[in-house]
């Protein structure tokens, strides 16, 4: 029953103990909302929903903050080239990666606080580390705010680094940092810079640095020390040694665990807008359904890097269409959920060690194969088919899950379609062939072989049409 976590801090899996028995407080790094969602931005969300959905299932309450980067750099920059003001940007591509969320069943955090709503939490944080020596304003008029890294002798902790051998901080004009690796706490406002994207501060208008965001949001739902800290394992640095760095210098625990995600990856290299290999989270849903798309992902371990294939893709798509035919034939109600369904004691096993889903997964696929062996012997399945279910359940791809409802004919229905349109056309030409032939006993027992698969035809001048029958 002890869920065990792998720690990026201290390289190991260890046992969870929350801070608060039967609690266990999330956060989790959002999106930098500065463009269209992909396959590799919300691998991170699908991972971390699997994490909150077996920590609940396991019975504790969880408190589960993500939150959104809506102003930085890259907001800024790419709205500038668009000639659309910042803040219009970000809200659009919020509404995106929303979509793309409920798209793939990530269920709503607790809360989803936006770095604008938190930039006087964010100035005070600052204020406390100026006062306790481990922040200064720029020397240079800028209106700068930076960290003194050398202030703080844990600096590098997280990732195991030691100051000497970090590169400098690239996040400010290094001219008024007093050592190059310092990283900004506050922006001072350019003059190139809209004047909607700059707050009134102690230091002059300006606007927060990232990492400062995280820590006060962090810091604001879940307190100065919660359970897990989360995100992709592009963030450990600079991003959560920073944030680690911060809020310990300000008096806080901060976190007590650290979990990244891997890379969803084309051709050797990280999935990114820069390298031009993104794949959109609308593009790919053409191909497979969202239910599909999510089983791809969860059946990789969250820590392994994934080669993104869309052969890949298609067999996780068939081999979902095996577990759900399963339950079909089981039985299984539309509308059931399997949550009365017991878990097999080897998918709880390796769900509690460091999330392990590959594993899962094969319990999941040994299950449906019994299942089917039972259904040929004509056993009963029905103790079986509720473990299939319950499993889905936990990794959030049940098929009966209200999440999937009106999400469109978009991959496995388009596919089925066709297929049956392939299928019925055949059989269309087969009929009108024996009517040019006058065999019209051929004839009329095609047409009763195509209404006994629930399929009406249509005779048009036009020729023959299809219609799925009432």
């Amino acid at each position: 029953m002890t869920i065990r976590l792998y720690d990026t801090a201290t390289r190991e899996v260890r046992d969870f103990v929350p801070l608060h028995e039967g609690k266990a407080g999330l956060y989790v790094c959002g999106l930098t909302v500065q463009s269209e969602p992909h396959v590799g931005h919300v691998r991170s969300a699908v991972n971390f929903d699997v994490l909150q959905r077996w920590l609940r299932h396991r019975g504790y309450e969880v408190t589960f903050i993500r939150n959104i980067t809506d102003i930085d750099d890259k907001i800024l920059a790419k709205s500038a080239e668009q000639g659309r003001p910042w803040y219009n940007l970000a809200y659009a591509m919020k509404i995106e990666l929303d979509k793309a969320y409920a798209a793939l069943n990530v269920a709503p955090p607790t809360y989803e606080p936006a770095a604008t709503g938190h930039v006087p939490e964010m100035i005070e944080l600052i204020e406390r580390l100026i006062e306790r020596g481990h922040a200064y304003p720029a020397a240079d008029g800028s209106g700068d705010v930076y960290f003194d890294v050398r202030s703080w002798p844990s600096y590098g902790e997280l990732t195991h680094q030691g100051v000497d051998d970090m590169e400098p901080a690239a996040d400010a004009d290094p001219r008024g940092k007093s050592d190059p690796r310092d990283f900004a706490l506050w922006k001072g406002r350019k003059e190139s810079e809209p004047e909607t994207a700059s707050w009134p501060s102690p230091w002059g208008r300006g606007r927060p640095g990232w990492h400062i965001e995280c820590s006060a949001m962090a810091g604001k739902y879940l307190g100065e020390a919660f359970d897990i800290h989360g995100g992709g394992v592009d963030l450990r640095f600079p991003h959560h040694e920073n944030e680690q760095a911060q809020s310990r210098a300000a008096g806080g625990a901060f976190a007590s665990y650290w979990m990244h995600n891997a890379w969803i990856t084309t051709a050797g290299e990280k999935m990114s807008k820069s390298l031009g290999n993104t794949l959109s989270i609308p593009s790919v849903l053409q191909r497979v359904s969202g239910a599909e798309l999510r089983f791809y992902m969860v059946a990789a371990h969250y820590r392994s890097h994934v080669e993104f294939s869309f052969e890949a893709l298609d067999e996780a798509a068939a081999g979902y269409q095996r577990i759900v035919s399963f339950l079909d034939r089981a039985g299984v109600p539309t509308g059931a959920t399997g949550s009365t369904g017991v878990l097999p004691d080897a998918f709880a096993a390796a769900m509690d060690d460091d999330l392990g889903t590959p594993a899962a997964v094969a319990v999941l696929y040994d299950t449906v194969r019994e299942g089917n062996r039972q259904l040929a012997a004509g056993e009963d399945v029905t103790a079986t088919a509720s473990a299939v279910a319950a499993m889905l359940d936990v990794l959030g791809v049940h098929p009966a899950d209200p999440a999937w409802a009106g999400a469109g004919s978009s991959g496995a229905e388009e596919r089925l379609t066709a297929a049956v349109d392939t299928l019925v056309a055949g059989l269309l030409e087969e009929r009108t062939q024996a009517r040019a032939d006058k065999d019209w006993a051929r004839a009329d027992a095609i047409r009763d072989r195509i209404k006994a698969a629930g399929i009406e035809v249509t005779d048009t001048a036009e020729g023959p049409t299809w219609s799925v029958g009432g």
